[in-house]
């Protein structure tokens, strides 16, 4: 018996690290570079799993609550808040409606979208039942800089929640056009949460080029305060459907995904 005890608990030991690096292996880009039929199982198997709610606060600021409870919010400021406090939120830097230096300390998970001296931010993160991974943009300098540079390399991210078979992507406060590389990082989007000012971050028409490669399920527009969503529609409409919706929050999974990419336009600022 103590051997076979011995021998159990040896097998563990072997068995932690590659448990370890499954708990924090992307399964968005696992299944963006997999056929239809060799799918990641943990996705063949999110057909019974609960909704993800989503809910537009205002600006760029989602929130997102996972079947498991985990209440994550995007682009944090704290200047937009809708029900209990995130127990995770994401912040980008261009300006002070997209981050907080003194978030409320009740938060456990404040995650930067920069990274500290200069380095890219790398956010590859399992909290409760969601992954949390980022893609690191560059981003404009603003008024002030006297570097002699017109762009902050890696000063910005975007953020990928992978949580109950859905991949959801929030594109941040984009600034330039994504290549070969960022999409091959960014993997499968089934969500894409998308700014469409038109001027503060980038051109409608470089947003919407993205827009139509990611090819996400779901479209959520952001940054809607410039921009008359009509231009952004136009622009986008031919290959997706429209949907205007009354309320701030929309509940959705893995099966209930429409079958025609759609922009879905939720009530708020």
């Amino acid at each position: 018996m103590f051997r076979l005890l011995l021998t159990v608990a040896f097998l563990g030991w072997l068995a932690a690290p590659a448990l370890a690096q499954q708990s924090q292996r992307s399964e968005c880009l696992a299944m963006a570079n997999a056929s239809p039929r060799a799918m990641p199982a943990a996705f063949r198997q999110a057909a019974a799993t609960p909704e993800v709610e989503i809910t537009y606060a205002g600006h760029s600021t989602y929130f997102i609550d996972t079947p498991g409870g985990v209440r994550i919010a995007t682009d944090y400021s704290g200047a937009y808040q809708v029900g209990r406090l995130p127990d995770v939120v994401t912040m980008n830097r261009a300006h002070s409606t997209h981050y907080s230096l003194y978030p409320d300390k009740r938060i456990p998970h404040v995650l930067h979208g920069w990274g500290e001296d200069g380095k890219p931010a790398v956010v590859a993160e399992r909290i409760g039942d969601t992954f949390i991974r980022n893609v690191t943009t560059d981003i404009r300098r603003y008024f002030g800089d006297d570097s002699g540079t017109d762009m902050i390399r890696d000063g910005n991210s975007i953020f990928i929640f992978e949580v109950a078979g859905l991949c959801i992507g929030h594109l941040g406060h984009l600034h330039h056009k994504l290549d070969d590389s960022h999409f091959a990082q960014i993997g499968r989007l089934d969500i894409v949460m998308v700014p469409i000012d038109g001027t503060y971050t980038m051109s409608l028409d470089g947003v919407s080029d993205i827009t139509r490669r990611l090819r996400a399920s779901v479209v959520l527009p952001m940054h809607r305060f410039a921009t008359p969503l009509d231009e952004f529609m136009q622009r986008i409409g031919k290959q997706f459907e429209i949907d205007r919706r009354t309320e701030r929050s929309l509940r959705i999974s893995r099966d209930s995904l429409p079958a025609i990419p759609t922009v879905i336009i939720l009530d708020g600022v």
